[in-house]
């Protein structure tokens, strides 16, 4: 799997960073799917991605993962607890963030984390694991690939790419993760052994 992820990260590097998909018509082999996949894997397990993606009820903080402070919760709908909803500190009109490094992040689309029956956890999994959950619809909230690729569009998903001030960003470029995605989807989705 390592050599697998070494191999994927050499190719790019040759191909100026950028996976490409097959023209259209041609399905690309499932060992290519699983390559692809290991980028994919990296930025889902990637902090920007885990922090909200976590095995317990309480969002992770910052790229060592700790939980996050004053005990918020994921709540019933994946918005926070009543009164300390997650927008309540990450709104839509939030200072910049060059107003500091503590200052919270906010989100146009709103700030929340799966719901409790769908946790999309990230956190800790083996790659076959993640890559089951992902693409499985009972555990994803009811989406198909068409609908998962939509959603990495999202603002809040985005953002990871674009924390703000003093925070680390997915290391690896949205371009190059979508490009991935992409090829993963048009193998079949294939999961690595």
């Amino acid at each position: 799997m390592m050599r697998t992820f070494v191999t994927l990260v050499l190719v790019l590097a040759g191909c100026g960073g950028k996976m490409t998909t097959p023209p259209t018509g041609e399905k690309p082999d499932p060992a290519t799917g699983v390559a692809a996949f290991a980028t994919v894997r990296a930025v889902l397990q990637h902090p920007r991605c885990q922090n909200c993606h976590p095995a317990g009820d309480a969002p992770l903080q910052g790229t060592e993962g700790r939980v996050h402070a004053m005990n918020v919760q994921r709540g019933p709908t994946g918005h926070g607890m009543a009164g300390a909803e997650c927008t309540t500190c990450h709104g839509p009109a939030n200072p910049p963030s060059n107003y500091g490094l503590h200052v919270p992040p906010g989100s146009i689309k709103g700030w929340h984390m799966p719901k409790p029956e769908e946790k999309l956890v990230f956190v800790g999994l083996t790659p076959r694991a993640l890559c089951e959950q992902v693409k499985d619809p009972a555990r994803n909230g009811g989406m198909d690939m068409a609908a998962l690729r939509v959603h990495l569009e999202d603002p809040l998903v985005k953002w990871g790419w674009d924390p703000g001030f003093g925070r680390e960003p997915v290391s690896t470029p949205y371009a190059t993760f979508i490009a991935a995605w992409e090829t993963w989807a048009a193998a079949g989705a294939p999961c690595p052994n």
